[in-house]
């Protein structure tokens, strides 16, 4: 008698990045902030050795953890695509931030002011790239092809140069740039309004951790509208340039188009395509 087969062992589910992005950017400098994390007034600040030099270790040690968590990510990836090279940054501007908060004990507007920093100057930078012959919306772009096979790459490249579609790139850019403002204006507005304690109290953490974990959500809402009308102002442009069908993520038909107006050819329309 045959001996039955065993059953291969199903593969463990992996966490996806998108959850330790939250878990150690999010969740953890949320509760490291919390004053009642482990329950009747024990937090990470009362760890830490509590009063007020406790509160200001446990807001710099929330601050560090996505810095770290960031380093740690690259690290591991021995990348330095200019997204991971945008990313870093923004998580050193912030730990740079909280500790100048730190150090001179900002709270009130200025706090709210500082805390929406990183975005006021995210969105300085976008706007200033557009003078220049790379807007920064063609690094986001450039950085989703790198899946792609050298060809393909290369046709993206090519219709990014093109004078029509960089005309889309500037405006893109521009766009996210004005999201990232707003969206600093109201991350700003909301730590005006809810963190109203003195720096260094429990109150303050708390206050904070409040805004971080109500600011989340929608500040990850705002930013995937920029990019996604960014995208569309692109798209708009491939259109115009190369067809009515045409697609900034089909590379191949990108490159067949680019070819025919350069031999002279009209692009094609796409009714005419599809019959």
């Amino acid at each position: 008698m045959t001996a039955p087969t065993p059953t291969p062992a199903k593969p463990r589910a992996r966490i996806p990045k998108t959850v330790w992005d939250l878990i150690f950017t999010a969740a953890i400098p949320i509760a490291i902030l919390s004053p009642n994390l482990l329950g009747e007034g024990i937090g990470v600040a009362s760890l830490l050795g509590g009063g007020k030099d406790g509160n200001v270790r446990a807001f710099l040690l929330s601050a560090a953890i996505p810095i770290a968590y960031v380093a740690w990510d690259l690290m591991r990836h021995r990348t330095l695509s200019p997204v991971a090279m945008i990313g870093g940054a923004g998580a050193i501007a912030s730990g740079a931030l909280a500790l100048g908060i730190a150090h001179w004990e900002v709270d009130g507007l200025p706090y709210a002011i500082l805390d929406s920093a990183r975005l006021y100057l995210t969105a300085l930078l976008f706007a200033l790239s557009t003078l220049t012959a790379v807007p920064l919306f063609r690094v986001l772009l450039d950085a989703t092809t790198i899946g792609e096979s050298d060809a393909d790459r290369q046709a993206t490249t090519t219709a990014l140069r093109d004078p029509v579609v960089h005309r889309g790139l500037v405006g893109a850019t521009l766009l996210f740039a004005v999201m990232e403002l707003v969206q600093g204006v109201i991350n700003s507005y909301v730590n005006y309004e809810r963190v109203v304690a003195k720096f260094g109290t429990d109150d303050f953490n708390a206050q904070v951790a409040q805004v971080n974990a109500i600011m989340r959500v929608p500040g990850m809402v705002i930013s995937l509208i920029g990019v996604w009308l960014a995208i569309s102002l692109v798209q708009r442009a491939v259109k115009a340039r190369y067809g009515a069908d045409a697609s900034l993520f089909e590379p191949a038909k990108l490159a067949e188009r680019h070819r025919a107006l350069q031999a002279g050819a009209a692009p094609v329309p796409s009714g005419e395509a599809q019959a």
